[in-house]
């Protein structure tokens, strides 16, 4: 029996640029996105299962190291990837989120040429 896959996305994303960047590739994917601002919205919008989170981990207002930690200690969301993506300069950044639970991170260069591949993927549809 194949597993139910929710084909939504939970973006915790305010730059312009990449919502309009991962709204174009989950529309190609065949997958919606709901878009949140802040932290308690993000944990109440995990709960839904979505099939991935995407997070910006230079959007300071929602916390993002702690949002992650959160997601990854309750156990009905720890199973959620979250997709972190940041500056190519923060190493140490990037560690952090690693350390926090993130499953991938990466450079935004690389997170906006591999999107349309990541959901997809996430999708079951690649």
């Amino acid at each position: 029996m194949q597993k139910h896959v929710n084909k939504k996305v939970l973006a915790v994303v305010s730059d312009l640029f990449f919502v309009a960047k991962i709204s174009e590739a989950a529309r190609r994917a065949g997958v919606t996105v709901d878009y949140v601002t802040e932290e308690k919205a993000a944990l109440e919008h995990a709960k839904s299962l979505p099939m991935v989170i995407i997070l910006d981990l230079n959007f300071d207002a929602v916390h993002p190291l702690r949002l992650i930690g959160k997601l990854k200690a309750d156990a009905g969301t720890k199973s959620i990837s979250v997709i972190g993506y940041l500056s190519h300069v923060q190493g140490e950044l990037k560690q952090q989120a690693h350390e926090s639970g993130c499953d991938m991170v990466m450079p935004r260069s690389a997170f906006s040429l591999n999107l349309p591949q990541i959901l997809k993927r996430h999708a079951g549809t690649l």
